[in-house]
């Protein structure tokens, strides 16, 4: 998640231009048997062998590669400009404003009921690497949002969703939103034919108030009354808010995370995540601080709150 006290206006604007496709390399994409696949791609995309996953660092390649690798095991198809949607673009660095290539990743599954109309399902694979020595693993920040969506498209393929779905892993998150912008400038599919941007950044430790947080029914408050049905799933249940005129500073997720270049876009979007904990964007934000059966029960609830939206919309 980027830091939530930057206005939108004042990330940096970014060039976008085209680069040849990318070949991911192999990456083994298998679990323990004692280990649920979910606990296992937190764990995997927060090790300390992915670097903190910085944007066009190795580590961050090694995280798309292992994503790639299981969307292509699920039998998740490419969105039809392919599985990697490779963009340049100025970010943000400590240092001052620096040029980045970054890498998004896309995959689709058709929907059912209204196959032209889309729900893009969102979260960004990148974090902040390795600062003066340390990694900043971010096992929540967003390793989690990603096994989220990755166990969400597991689930779509054993039971179709009635729109159809483009998941995007995307890259460049804390540099500025990048990938997530470049996306909204060249998207797969044309921006009317999406219903929804459902966004998914920091799904894992709802410990601390036992919710995950629902951001953007005060924008869209037709998605609410949809939501509000969705029950508790053990110690997580939904919240909503941190998004009227009355949540300020860095209370307030509008333009937080990926989500925000929807926003700007005029795209329908909510946002689903946690609220803030101690090692929120410190190195100490690691798979061991992470409680199973709370991040199983925000997944679980993220997947319900999926359904209720996808049967709903457009009716």
């Amino acid at each position: 998640m980027i830091v939530r006290t930057l206005p939108f206006a004042a990330l940096l604007l970014m060039t976008a231009c085209a680069m040849p496709a990318v070949q991911a390399p192999a990456v083994q994409a298998t679990a323990p048997a004692a280990e649920s696949q979910l606990m296992a791609d937190l764990r995997i995309l927060s090790a300390d062998d992915m670097e903190g996953r910085d944007t066009g660092a190795p580590g961050g390649e090694r995280a798309r590669a292992y994503i790639v690798a299981r969307l292509e095991a699920m039998g998740v198809a490419p969105s039809s400009m392919g599985r990697l949607q490779p963009f340049e673009a100025q970010g943000r660095t400590r240092e001052g404003p620096r040029t980045f290539n970054g890498i998004n990743v896309l995959g689709l599954i058709p929907g059912t009921r209204v196959g032209d109309r889309y729900i893009v399902v969102t979260a960004h694979y990148d974090h902040v690497g390795v600062n003066d020595g340390q990694i900043y693993n971010g096992a929540d920040d967003n390793a989690s949002g990603v096994a989220t969506m990755l166990e969400l498209a597991r689930r779509l393929k054993a039971e179709a969703p009635e729109h159809s779905v483009i998941f995007v892993a995307f890259d460049g998150e804390e540099r500025g939103l990048i990938g997530a912008r470049h996306f909204v400038e060249a998207p797969p599919v044309p921006l009317s034919s999406i219903a929804l941007n459902l966004n998914f950044d920091m799904t894992a430790r709802a410990e601390t108030d036992g919710k995950l947080w629902v951001t953007g029914t005060y924008q869209h408050p037709t998605f609410r009354p949809l939501l509000e049905t969705v029950q508790a799933q053990g110690p997580v249940s939904l919240a909503f808010g941190k998004d009227t005129p009355q949540d300020t500073g860095a209370n307030n997720w509008v333009e937080a995370s990926d989500h925000a270049a929807f926003y700007r876009a005029g795209v329908p979007f909510l946002y689903l995540g946690v609220d803030y904990h101690p090692d929120y964007h410190k190195p100490t934000d690691d798979f061991v601080k992470v409680t199973p059966e709370v991040f199983t029960a925000s997944t679980e609830l993220a997947i319900a709150s999926f359904r209720a939206l996808d049967r709903s919309l457009g009716r």
